[in-house]
């Protein structure tokens, strides 16, 4: 068992004329999953009598005006300890966790309400997690010095497990000597407390960087790593998955075109290879949802690029900019003076590329259709009528002619046409509008006029239309 003990050999008293509680430290700081022993010595006041003593215990927490004891609360269960001997008693907590971090204080309680005894200020304790740390990279021989840390000291004094990559390596001292290696990662944990290990950590050289000349093809490109070298490095630069021969330098020179990936290595670390670095592809126009678009339906236009370096977007519509600089074009509600061809363009350091254009079509019903009627002078009988109706949709709208009264259509087109007509062609006609979205009609009043066998003058007809909803 990892024992940690006070760290300080400072004596608090609290109490008058020599009685109280006595803390050999008011601070102790302990590695998480350890064991700590937090001590005190009391002494009752003169007034006391030892036998009227009825608990003695340790709290971090009240209850009102009483102390939870330790023992009783369910986060401590099976980890405390309480050690008593003349006129002492030592708090034990083993497998300390982070949220032990508190205040410990001692209490004597008697069976005298106005008798109590509480070492207050009490102990306060700092639980801290272990950490790898790096505290030694030797390039040329590709090995690194990993430590075993902890705030709390002496961290000598304890026993470690390392792992890699999750198995226990044997080395039980703070310090162990890996090599670098990105398949790899370390961690440590106090010996007898392997479920409560450090965070891992892996050993790997990284990352590219570059700079570009305003001509978005001539790169200057420059190999960055986490560790610092100690003299002059050999590196590798790879282009399209090949290694440029004869480039060995930290920086190298290139021209870039669509499609070509660069990236790099540390000689000797060559398993360590950099993210490559892209340059740009022409992106691509996704509509989203796909199919047919409908006026007043939401519909999102994503511009989508291979650039692993940040890109900045543009979108353009028939050639002209439009205001959003987002990936995404957004309609919450799209209209039919939506309809158009769309573009994006995506760029960085690394390039600039448009798009291939997308043709959004947005369909709408049939809007309320307009009608008329030829010849629009006197309808006398016998002449010939055209009924015509016409109306704004996308796809385009079939008509169907229908009269007041009767269920079957008189006629199918644009244009419903009256050959000989008669005084019963007189009545109210409709035309609807209808495609697969939608429909409307609109209602026009027909009079054909008798000619009279007296001979007498004609009656003129009179021709009324409205419109109306379907």
């Amino acid at each position: 068992m990892i024992i940690v003990s006070n760290l300080l050999s400072v004596t608090v008293v609290h109490g008058q004329h020599g009685s109280g509680v006595t803390y050999s430290s008011t601070h102790i700081c302990a590695p998480k999953g350890s064991t700590v022993d937090i001590p005190c010595t009391y002494t009752y006041p003169p007034r006391w009598n030892e036998c009227d003593v009825v608990a003695a215990s340790w709290f971090r927490e009240m209850n009102g005006n009483d102390p939870v004891d330790l023992r009783s609360d369910s986060d401590y269960t099976g980890r405390v300890e309480y050690h008593f001997y003349v006129n002492g008693c030592t708090l034990r907590i083993k497998d300390l966790r982070e949220s032990d971090s508190a205040e410990y204080k001692f209490t004597l309680r008697t069976n005298k309400p106005d008798q109590s005894l509480t070492g207050s200020p009490g102990v306060s304790l700092s639980v801290t997690a272990l950490q790898v740390r790096v505290t030694k990279i030797d390039l040329y021989a590709v090995t690194a010095e990993l430590k075993c840390h902890s705030s709390c000291s002496p961290a000598g004094q304890l026993s470690y497990i390392w792992f890699k990559s999750g198995e226990k390596i044997q080395k039980e001292t703070s310090s162990v000597s890996v090599s670098l290696d990105t398949e790899h990662s370390y961690a440590c944990a106090l010996k007898g407390h392997e479920d409560s290990p450090s965070p891992s950590v892996s050993m790997q050289v990284q990352v590219t960087s570059v700079t570009v000349h305003q001509d978005y093809t001539e790169a200057v490109l420059r190999c960055h790593h986490s560790c610092p070298p100690a003299g002059d490095i050999s590196y590798i630069w790879f282009k399209n998955g090949k290694e440029i021969q004869n480039e060995e330098k930290s920086s190298h020179e290139d021209r870039f075109y669509p499609g070509d990936f660069i990236s790099c290595a540390v000689r000797g670390l060559e398993k360590s290879v950099s993210p490559s670095v892209y340059a740009l592809k022409a992106p691509s126009v996704s509509v989203s949802p796909p199919g047919g678009i409908t006026n007043g339906s939401s519909v999102t236009l994503k511009c989508s690029s291979d650039a692993n370096r940040e890109a900045n977007y543009t979108w353009l519509k028939r050639n002209q900019s439009l205001p959003s600089e987002e990936p995404q074009l957004v309609f919450t509600s799209i209209q039919p003076s939506d309809s158009g061809e769309y573009r994006c363009t995506a760029e960085n350091e690394l390039g600039k590329r448009t798009s291939e254009p997308v043709f959004i079509d947005v369909k709408y019903a049939p809007q309320l259709p307009s009608v008329s009627v030829s010849p629009s002078g006197e309808i006398v009988e016998g002449s010939s009528v055209n009924l015509t109706c016409s109306s704004d949709a996308n796809p385009a709208a079939n008509y169907t002619w229908y009269k007041e009264n009767e269920d079957s259509p008189k006629a199918s087109g644009p244009v419903f046409t009256i050959t000989e007509s008669r005084a019963e062609h007189s009545g109210n006609y409709y035309c609807e509008a209808h495609n697969g979205i939608g429909r409307q009609n609109s209602t026009l009043f027909l009079i054909v006029v008798s000619v009279p066998k007296t001979g007498n003058k004609v009656e003129l007809g009179i021709l009324n239309w409205e419109a109306g909803y379907a």
